[in-house]
């Protein structure tokens, strides 16, 4: 089997400039007209906006990296969603409208979600011409891409993929590979977190975050070919690890209930999915050649990095950058304080915070360095670091 390293970019609003931190230190690692290392990319949530981003830059891979440094560095709210006050407020009057009229038994009215994502969609039209990844996978640059999105009527996690021919679709419990062509619709409903976002139409489904339902998330890279995985996680295990349980009385707030719901959604299954990978990968090694083959198992080279640092406790800090009216908002739903700071770190798509993911995930991806170049083979001849 040829050797492909596929990268995994996992979801989580905001949370997900710490991966185009480790990009970076990648791309400064590697020479400068180095074309894309890795042959085989996964995106799911706001992961895919990364990942679409390296498939269409795919022939210069400093450059695609480039792209997002500079979009993430300056990124602001407003690119996201509407923070202007009509905005804001008319769309979380609807919001509210739409939940009652739900619960009396009527049809809620379409794109009913907290906030109007449209920025996002005029982003995504300007900087992302997804007619540009067949050229990238026709060139032998790119052998397959794959965004994530969960279907709402059927239940299933749909994995749309472009790439090879070769590559065959696949059916697995409540999860499926479809080839397609990737464009802003699939990149729109991967991202579309639930209740935040308004879902997106797909063919005859409406879509949501790809994060939901993900029970595998490393077994897309597999399907489409990659043979080890770099995974690129926004889950610090700071705040679960040093966790000390106190007598809280108080009920908790809908912000609460809200990102600890999103902690599910975008942290949980990803950490599953790679003990369930290492565990196999003791099974594998433990057995003969022969029986792991009849049992189709193999080893499944898999390198993760995650943040050093608590990304809630950085969001806490940077939590007034929000424009006045989501503060306004998170305040009216319990995000007031610490507690809320769950939530408000998948929503704070500001400059401070951004670049301080990024600067974090450079730090963590240049202090494995050379275990990183290794994993994707380009630990000869590698150019020194330098700056984007």
């Amino acid at each position: 089997m040829k050797q492909r390293v596929g990268l995994v970019l996992t979801g989580g609003g905001a949370r997900v400039a710490y991966q185009v931190g480790v990009l970076k230190a990648i791309a400064e690692s590697l020479p400068r007209t180095a074309h894309n290392p890795f042959p085989v990319i996964c995106g799911t949530s706001a992961g895919s906006l990364n990942a679409a981003t390296l498939a269409i830059n795919a022939q210069n891979f400093r450059k695609g990296v480039r792209l997002l440094h500079t979009i993430w560095r300056d990124f602001h709210a407003k690119q996201v969603y509407r923070t202007d006050a009509i905005g804001v407020f008319n769309n979380s009057v609807l919001w509210l409208a739409g939940l009652l009229i739900g619960s009396l038994g009527f049809r809620m009215p379409k794109q009913i979600s907290l906030l109007d994502n449209s920025p996002l969609v005029e982003l995504i039209e300007q900087v992302l011409p997804c007619e540009k990844i067949q050229g990238s996978i026709d060139a032998g640059l790119l052998f397959a891409l794959s965004i994530t999105a969960s279907g709402y009527g059927t239940g299933q996690s749909v994995t749309f993929y472009q790439g090879d021919k070769e590559i065959m679709p696949w059916k697995r419990a409540r999860r499926v590979g479809i080839p397609t062509q990737i464009n802003t619709e699939h990149l729109l409903a991967s991202s579309a977190i639930p209740f935040v976002f308004p879902a997106t139409l797909i063919n005859r489904e409406y879509f949501g975050d790809g994060s939901m339902r993900q029970i595998a998330p490393i077994s897309s890279a597999l399907h489409l070919g990659a043979t080890k995985v770099l995974v690129i996680g926004v889950n610090n295990d700071e705040d679960t690890v040093n966790f000390k349980r106190e007598n809280i009385n108080d009920y908790p707030t809908l912000a609460q209930i809200a990102g600890h719901a999103l902690n599910s959604i975008f942290l949980d299954s990803m950490e599953v999915d790679l003990e369930r990978v290492r565990q196999i990968n003791a099974l594998v090694s433990s057995m003969p050649i022969e029986v792991s083959a009849r049992m189709n198992l193999r080893h499944v080279e898999v390198l993760s990095i995650v943040p050093s640092a608590s990304i809630e406790k950085l969001a806490e800090r940077h939590s007034k950058e929000l424009p006045w009216t989501i503060r306004l908002l998170l305040r009216l739903i319990g995000a007031s304080n610490h507690r809320g700071t769950s939530l408000v770190s998948y929503l704070l798509s500001e400059k401070k915070f951004c670049n301080a993911l990024i600067d974090l995930g450079y730090r963590d991806a240049m202090a494995q360095r050379d275990e990183l170049l290794k994993f994707i083979n380009y630990q000869h001849d590698v150019a020194p670091p330098a700056t984007t």
